[in-house]
């Protein structure tokens, strides 16, 4: 009898015992993860998504050995499994626009790496720069300085245009008269494209009208930061190449119409060029710059952080006292530095995400 009451509560023990131990062993487990991410944070500006999809597949692991340690039938214990596995089947299946989907989708587009912030994007009717990436959407600034919220399904369902980090083609197109002939508009349109400081400039005849030809100039802008105001200096040295050039610029009905004794359409008093000291582009694209400082001073973070690995290693293998303690003080510095390079990342990376929103 007594052994019978031994052994009973022995297997009331064991049954409580396993998953009690599990659920222990899972919580120190989680811990220990979230706190090894919180330090990759500093180096590696992937850590969040890999913290949230590695804590997903922890917890994921973690229900299914809870499941399988219960002191419950076998069958029973299969049915469990098979239901977690027809929802987790479901959820995905049904998340094709929805959360999942935007987490995945985010997920690839990460792994091809085919723009980063700060980068000049087109997606479908949206132009702008890329002033965040989240784990579920981008946004971008675009010409009126507004943000636009885009999520991830959505870069994957369109094509996404990103401008050439090396320089983008700027163009833009005129319509002249049949009376000068073409040889003499292209040079002063390629003539024009080199004062806007547009490299390697060519030009196309778009098409042939009734009344006119249409050109088409060229040109390679290399500092994609000024973009916007390339091409309006670009509109700007055509319109003064050609007026010098004594060439008109007036549409096919005006002249046409024409009754005022052929005086030649060219302002007979030019006002010297003054262009703003203020570009649009640092008016325009505020938060998409201050986004991209930050993503390059992410990286100067890593880089320190390097170091500070190397600078340790190279102190522990050292056996001079004297080259030890030199190292030592170097090290302490580049701690200093890289705890306020942190602590200013923290403050910055704070502040461009409450930008034009409520604080």
């Amino acid at each position: 009898m007594w052994d019978k009451f031994l052994n009973s509560i022995t297997n009331n023990w064991q049954g409580i015992a396993w998953p009690a131990l599990t659920l222990i062993l899972g919580y120190f487990i989680y811990q220990l993860l979230q706190r090894y991410f919180l330090h990759k944070e500093k180096a590696s500006n992937n850590a969040v998504l890999q913290r949230q999809i590695t804590s997903f597949i922890f917890i994921l692991f973690l229900v299914i050995t809870f499941v399988l340690v219960l002191p419950i039938k076998d069958s029973m214990q299969s049915q469990i499994i098979g239901l977690i596995g027809i929802l987790l089947s479901a959820s995905i299946a049904l998340s094709s626009t929805t959360f999942l989907g935007n987490l995945m989708a985010g997920i690839w587009l990460r792994s091809v790496k085919n723009f980063r912030v700060g980068d000049f994007v087109e997606i479908k009717d949206n132009f702008g720069r890329v002033s965040a990436r989240g784990l579920l959407h981008i946004e971008i600034q675009n010409r009126e300085r507004d943000l636009i919220t885009l999520p991830n399904m959505f870069l994957v369902a369109n094509p996404v245009t990103v401008m050439h980090n090396d320089g983008t083609i700027i163009s833009i197109e005129v319509s002249l008269g049949y009376d000068v002939d073409h040889s003499v508009i292209e040079p002063i349109l390629c003539e024009a494209a080199a004062k806007a400081g547009l490299e390697n400039p060519y030009v196309y005849i778009e098409s042939l009208g009734d009344f006119s030809i249409v050109y088409k100039i060229h040109g390679l802008a290399k500092e994609l930061n000024t973009m916007l105001s390339a091409r309006s200096r670009l509109n700007s040295c055509v319109l003064d190449a050609l007026h010098e050039a004594n060439v008109e610029i007036v549409s096919p009905s005006f002249m046409n119409q024409r009754q005022v004794s052929e005086q030649v359409f060219i302002p007979t008093e030019r006002i010297s060029k003054r262009y703003s000291k203020t570009k649009p582009e640092d008016v325009i694209f505020d938060k998409a710059q201050k986004a991209e400082k930050l993503d390059d001073l992410r990286k100067t973070h890593r880089d320190l952080l390097a170091e500070i690995e190397e600078m340790k290693l190279a102190i522990k293998e050292e056996t001079n006292t004297e080259t030890k303690q030199s190292l030592k003080v170097r090290l302490e510095k580049l701690v200093e530095r890289e705890d306020k390079t942190h602590q200013y990342l923290l403050s910055k990376e704070q502040e461009i995400n409450l930008e034009g929103k409520d604080k």
